[in-house]
C-alpha cells in the first residue's frame, strides 16, 4: 500500500468513526442503517478492510453528507462542513421556544397591566 493510499484509508475510516459519533450512532447501528455487520464497519473504521464505491454512498447517506466528505482530512471536513447533531438542533428549538414563550408571557402581562 502506498502513502496515498494509507492516506486515504485513514481520512475514510477517522470521518466515518467521527460522523457517527457525532450522531450518537453505534458501530451496530450504523451496520443496520447500511446494511453491514457490525464486525464490517469495525474493520473500516480501523483501517483493515476498504468498501465498495456502493458502500461508500451508502455511509455517506447515513450521515446525510456528501461523500467526498468521507475523504476530507478530517480538520478540513470540519471547517468546511461541520456536523449538527441532533442534540445540537434540538437545544436551538428549545431556545427558539423559550424565547417565544417569554416574548408572549411579556405581552400577555404588559396588556394584562396597562388594560
Amino acid at each position: 500500500m502506498t502513502d496515498d493510499e494509507a492516506k486515504l484509508r485513514k481520512s475514510l475510516s477517522a470521518n466515518i468513526k467521527r460522523y457517527r459519533t457525532k450522531l450518537g450512532l453505534s458501530q451496530e447501528k450504523l451496520a443496520e442503517i447500511v446494511e453491514l455487520s457490525d464486525q464490517t464497519i469495525n474493520d473500516i473504521e480501523g483501517c483493515r478492510t476498504w468498501v465498495s464505491d456502493k458502500t461508500i454512498v451508502k455511509i455517506a447517506r447515513a450521515f446525510n453528507i456528501e461523500v467526498y466528505q468521507l475523504f476530507s482530512p478530517q480538520n478540513e471536513a470540519e471547517k468546511l462542513f461541520p456536523v449538527k447533531v441532533p442534540a445540537d438542533i434540538l437545544q436551538e428549538l428549545k431556545d427558539i421556544i423559550k424565547e417565544d414563550l417569554d416574548r408572549r408571557f411579556s405581552e400577555v402581562v404588559t396588556e394584562n397591566v396597562y388594560n
